[in-house]
């Protein structure tokens, strides 16, 4: 059902400390039309070698990001090397041009259910999904800016246009994920980083 919905806003949270187990981060908050909503990352259940984030709460359908590798033991938030993306639980199709040099071209593409999505990110704190328009839809655009400092931090989501649950739940999901390889900057240090990873494995 597409439907149309007011501005809102995820504020930050943290869990209590538990002796032995990552401490997990989020956004928590409530949209009017589709209730509480909440991510969270790591997401449970913890693995060595993969680390996500998940999206769950209101009248959204359940989303996963995923990664695999060795890198995931190092970061706290997934990335978008070596992942996986899961809604409602069907798969997500991903790709992306690594070496675009516009923030368009490197956009993350992906598709599900027959819709095709582009997330392009706005600048290191801020992010667009768009569901493509086709010949039955004209498509939708979601937002999501963060904002403040510390405890006080905030990721307000808007749409232009009539989202469906799967949408909301995309848009929210990727303020979890670590989006940095869709900006210049971030790709150039993924690069670099890349190259000194193998420089690193040819010498050892």
């Amino acid at each position: 059902m597409h439907t149309a919905i007011t501005p809102f806003a995820l504020v930050r949270w943290k869990s209590p400390r538990t002796p032995g187990e990552p401490r997990q981060s989020g956004w928590a908050g409530t949209s009017p039309e589709f209730g509480d909503i909440r991510v969270v990352w790591p997401a449970l259940p913890h693995a060595t070698g993969a680390v996500a984030a998940e999206v769950t709460g209101g009248r959204l359908p359940a989303a996963r990001f995923e990664t695999r590798g060795l890198h995931a033991d190092l970061v706290s938030r997934p990335t978008l090397n070596g992942a996986a993306c899961r809604v409602d639980g069907r798969f997500v199709a991903m790709e992306r041009a690594r070496w675009a040099v516009t923030h368009r071209g490197r956009a993350l593409r992906m598709r599900y259910l027959g819709d095709d999505y582009r997330l392009t990110a706005l600048g290191k704190h801020a992010y667009r999904l768009e569901r493509l328009r086709d010949d039955e839809d004209p498509g939708v655009v979601v937002t999501a800016h963060e904002t403040g400092m510390g405890s006080g931090r905030r990721v307000t989501l808007r749409a232009a246009g009539r989202v469906l649950a799967a949408d909301l739940a995309l848009a929210a999901l990727f303020a979890g994920v670590d989006r940095s390889v869709l900006t210049r900057r971030g790709a150039v240090r993924a690069g670099i980083r890349r190259v000194f990873d193998f420089w690193a494995e040819a010498t050892y």
